[in-house]
């Protein structure tokens, strides 16, 4: 089988420019206008989730999808879509000051400063809501669309993304062990970067060993990602980050520099990322590019 080696940083900027316009773009056709009522709900949410950032997960949809043949282009925006309006809700219910107490997200005042508290919690609540309101709109593939629903609702439930975030709160000044960290990390950021994989490769129609090769390359993503934020937390910087450096530290929560020290944690983020290369290696053609989302993820700046 013919391999494409990974892109270089310059190719993969360029393709992930390109996937977060993409997903912009539907983003933008997707969320309520601004002039419908309720407009200050409507507009925050589009301020929440119109602010920039990484689209990471909404690049794994894409990549996943392209990288294993699939031309339905409206599923994998619906897909993209989603899983985006779901990490944007999150990061609206995080910051908020019942749960992290933060100011600054991308650079820009957190939801709640920049309109109020009961809005932001609203913002989440309409943005998680439209995540499953995308996925369930068309009639178009709705076995792949009910299969999406079911791993989307999966990844966010308490078994996954709120269940981790759960956990993380009731840490705060404690000592976890590896294995509990690991656990807290697989549900709070790892599901739903696993669900961003496992969506891109149900748009494509993946076959069992093909699936197999992507859970397993989504784990490892997933895990390694919160290893690098746990590093950034240390090293980044507020200005490059665009939320605040060392406030992981500052609100006493458990992390893998403070578990195993700043070097075992950066080893451990590259024992991760060979794990994520491997489970990819005989995947297809263009598995270059999920070999270059890997080390991106390990090696990001913010």
């Amino acid at each position: 089988m013919n391999k494409t080696a990974p892109q270089t940083v310059p190719e993969l900027q360029s393709t992930l420019l390109s996937y977060q316009a993409r997903v912009e773009q539907a983003l933008s056709r997707s969320l309520p206008a601004t002039r419908e009522s309720p407009k200050r709900l409507h507009e925050a949410m589009h301020y929440a989730t119109l602010n920039g950032g990484k689209r990471i997960r909404a690049a794994l949809v894409y990549a996943v999808g392209e990288t294993l043949g699939c031309n339905n282009d409206l599923l994998l925006d619906d897909a993209a879509c989603a899983v985006e309006l779901i990490h944007a809700y999150s990061l609206v219910h995080d910051d908020l000051p019942c749960m992290d107490d933060d100011d600054l997200r991308r650079g820009q005042p957190t939801c709640h400063r920049a309109y109020d508290e009961a809005t932001a919690l609203l913002v989440g609540d309409a943005l998680q809501a439209l995540a499953f309101e995308i996925l369930s709109g068309h009639k178009q593939h709705s076995d792949q669309r009910i299969k999406m629903i079911n791993i989307l609702a999966c990844a966010s439930s308490s078994r996954g993304m709120a269940g981790g975030q759960a956990i993380d709160l009731e840490s705060v000044g404690k000592t976890l062990d590896l294995e509990q960290l690991e656990d807290m990390h697989n549900r709070k950021t790892g599901a739903l970067i696993l669900a961003s994989v496992q969506l891109g490769g149900l748009a494509a129609n993946a076959d069992r060993p093909a699936t197999t090769s992507l859970e397993n390359y989504g784990r490892a993503i997933g895990l390694a990602f919160q290893v690098a934020d746990d590093i950034l937390d240390v090293e980044g910087d507020t200005d490059v980050l665009g939320k605040k450096a060392g406030a992981d530290a500052a609100l006493g929560k458990p992390t893998y520099p403070g578990l195993m020290g700043l070097e075992q944690a950066k080893a451990q983020a590259n024992r991760l990322r060979r794990n994520a290369l491997e489970s990819v290696a005989d995947l297809g053609d263009n598995e270059g590019l999920l070999s270059s989302i890997a080390n991106y993820i390990v090696e990001r700046a913010n």
